[in-house]
């Protein structure tokens, strides 16, 4: 019986483990839109089905590298095939020189070199779905 109890009790935690939400982001999302504005504005918006010089940053967080059907994405971004924009993929791309994350990336940037900033920027971005 006592089996039983612990073979239940397990299959209940892994089952909560399984069906619990993603940890939330630990930034700030209203000083990531500052962040974004300042930062990544120039070339990219949030706006869902609207592209700049980049790409829309609508639903990121999430999703696949060059994945926007219309967007004219650089060979060396359509080359990463197994790329998602993870917040700890984001947060290793933009924490650095793009051109050193993704040779042969169109993008320029230098990277964020402020972790708060960078991870206020990264919350804003999630929270644009």
């Amino acid at each position: 019986m006592t089996k039983l109890i612990l073979g239940i009790s397990a299959a209940v935690l892994v089952l909560g483990w399984m069906l619990a939400p993603p940890p939330a982001l630990a930034g700030d999302a209203a000083a990531g839109a500052d962040v974004f504005k300042k930062e990544c504005s120039e070339c990219h918006t949030t706006k869902q089905g609207r592209n700049k010089k980049g790409p829309s940053l609508f639903g990121i967080v999430g999703r696949k590298a060059a994945s926007i059907p219309d967007f004219n994405y650089s060979d060396a971004l359509r080359g990463r095939t197994d790329w998602v924009w993870t917040a700890d993929k984001l947060h290793w791309y933009l924490s650095q020189p793009v051109k050193q994350a993704n040779p042969g990336t169109k993008m320029k940037y230098d990277g964020l070199d402020d972790p708060k900033a960078l991870d206020d920027l990264i919350t804003y971005l999630g929270t644009n779905h």
